[in-house]
């Protein structure tokens, strides 16, 4: 796994960006959660990136969505102490809408992280959802 919190995340959402849940979840806490502002709103546990993910999917066949890429900036936090760390990071994601690219800027991306004898893990994340660009 990765040897430093920010490491982590972006292997996280490189995972993602590549659809490849298996990836996202190899990079996730069995324990971890997230919360989103797609209904349910929250996944909790061993399969809670895989969830996550289906439901990400489905929500985009119906609404016409695909494509997804998630880009970040530099951390506005980034603290560890010990075993646990936490960054908050501005971030921008792109999809297809029906054939129209959207950009939405401004999100906020907030991690907690804990490392493991193999590396540092995503225990828990949440979205908060930027500006959609016109």
């Amino acid at each position: 796994m990765s040897v430093t919190p920010l490491a982590a995340v972006h292997a996280y959402l490189d995972a993602f960006n590549a659809g490849d849940s298996a990836a996202m979840s190899a990079a996730f806490a069995a324990d971890g959660s997230i919360l989103d502002g797609m209904s349910p709103h929250l996944w909790l546990g061993p399969t809670a990136t895989a969830d996550w993910y289906r439901d990400v999917l489905a929500e985009g066949e119906h609404l016409g969505a695909s494509g997804y890429h998630v880009s970040i900036g530099e951390p506005v936090h980034n603290d560890t102490t010990s075993d646990a760390a936490y960054l908050v990071v501005p971030a921008t994601m792109t999809f297809d809408l029906n054939g129209t690219t959207v950009t939405q800027t401004g999100a906020t991306y907030t991690v907690a992280l804990r490392r493991s004898v193999d590396g540092w893990r995503v225990a828990a994340w949440a979205w908060a959802k930027g500006q959609r660009a016109p």
